[in-house]
């Protein structure tokens, strides 16, 4: 496996694709089995996976247990990521977003001893919170940082203002959003900051949320519990537009002998050596498959091909419902 490194102060060097978790405890329908998942995280490790992605909020808090259970035999050989950002009610269902000093540190707290681990690799926060400075935020985190009980600091979906702010008080290692032939809206102003400042970046949803695997059609349907069912691109005159994307990409993936995921991932790899995609999956065919992605080659015509492709066709649809979008710090 290839590995990248993570930000320019004290990097934090990964394999060049990490795994996303989420998906092991919720937002893809059911949960699959405990002892299943277990397994698959093992072999993600044997295959050569290093950075392993997840949240408190994932579950709640089923996924950090899960991640925490599965990779205590092979610590020194991974790379974990965390976030804090949000307040849970009586029954531990999230509620809103916080990032006040107190909430921070008791929430590192709860992930330390749901890992498993002394030290959190990475750190996010997973909104910004726009009651609470983000110099107040940074400087908690610099604080753990400090105490040992982080190594690195990040940021998730935040705007260019306190990207810049944050990293004046905190060098940040990874800004965390989604980015792909599906998204390009962060190569306008996110890119070229995280290039300045010496930040790498890991794309969620690199796939599209599925869709550029090619195994998304307009008979599609999505099932309970599966967040695409309440995503606007995913509505059925959208995802029908939507199409004419990977049709454009398949044809690519054809010409290489590759698969439609692959040369998606491929053209991310390809874009900057400091970003490091975590394609989030539940079948190890899948995750071979994304891995396999790696290893694909893509020539400057290949490049421009897909760059045209992708500005062709206007993405219908917002990535969230109006609740979510407005969660985005832009």
């Amino acid at each position: 496996m290839h590995t990248r490194t993570l930000g320019t102060t004290n990097g934090l060097q990964v394999s060049a694709l990490g795994l996303g978790c989420m998906g092991m405890s919720q937002s893809f329908g059911p949960r699959p089995p405990r002892d299943e998942m277990i397994t698959f995280l093992r072999a993600a490790v044997d295959r050569g996976v290093t950075l392993f992605d997840t949240a408190e909020v994932y579950g709640p808090f089923h996924n950090e247990e899960l991640v925490g259970e599965a990779l205590a035999p092979v610590r020194d050989r991974v790379a974990i990521a965390t976030k804090f950002g949000f307040s849970f009610d009586a029954d531990g269902r999230q509620t809103a977003v916080s990032s006040r000093p107190e909430s921070i540190r008791a929430a590192v707290e709860g992930s330390l001893r749901r890992l498993r681990v002394d030290t959190i690799d990475l750190l996010y926060q997973h909104r910004v919170d726009p009651a609470v400075p983000i110099e107040d935020v940074a400087g908690t985190v610099s604080e753990l940082i400090t105490a040992g009980k982080v190594r690195h600091f990040g940021l998730s979906e935040a705007g260019v203002d306190n990207i810049r702010r944050a990293h004046a008080v905190q060098p940040v290692t990874a800004l965390q959003s989604e980015y792909s032939l599906f998204w390009r809206e962060p190569e306008d102003r996110i890119l070229p900051v995280l290039a300045e400042l010496g930040i790498g970046f890991m794309p969620f949803s690199p796939l599209g949320r599925g869709f550029l695997t090619g195994q998304v059609d307009a008979t599609t349907t999505f099932g309970e519990g599966d967040i695409r069912a309440g995503l606007p691109r995913f509505e059925a005159k959208a995802l029908k537009a939507n199409l004419a994307l990977v049709e454009r990409i398949t044809a690519v993936a054809e010409r290489k002998g590759v698969t439609t995921g692959q040369i998606a991932l491929a053209w991310l790899l390809a874009q900057q050596p400091w970003i490091v995609p975590i394609p989030g999956t539940r079948r190890l065919s899948r995750l071979d498959e994304n891995l396999a992605a790696t290893e694909v080659e893509l020539t400057p015509d290949d490049l421009t091909e897909l760059d045209v492709a992708s500005r062709s066709v206007q993405v219908q649809g917002d990535r969230y419902p109006e609740a979510m979008q407005k969660m985005i710090d832009r």
